[in-house]
């Protein structure tokens, strides 16, 4: 639900942004607020997470990593691994760029 309303947000966001020189700085101001930076930042981490799940099973649906337990169980690792790199890289993005 969260993911629905997020998106709904950003895309919000993106037409304001893209509107007039104006707008774009009303969303650039935005931004700059650090609620609105933790807000969005969690939005994106779920989002990165969400799809790295989901490339996940759709993975699975192809037979691959359901051969037993421990192999469904590596491959959650592996897939919460690379969640975790893609929330770093989107902190970095949100909070130092």
């Amino acid at each position: 639900m969260i993911l629905f309303f997020s998106v709904a947000v950003f895309l919000w966001l993106l037409d304001a942004s893209l509107a007039s020189e104006q707008s774009f700085d009303g969303v650039k101001t935005f931004f700059a607020n650090p609620i609105c930076q933790f807000i969005i930042w969690g939005s994106l981490a779920a989002l990165a997470y969400h799809a790295v799940a989901g490339i996940r099973h759709l993975i699975m649906d192809f037979g691959l990593g359901e051969e037993s337990f421990e192999s469904g169980r590596v491959t959650a690792w592996i897939a919460l691994v690379v969640a975790v790199v893609l929330i770093a890289l989107v902190t970095g993005w949100v909070f130092l760029w």
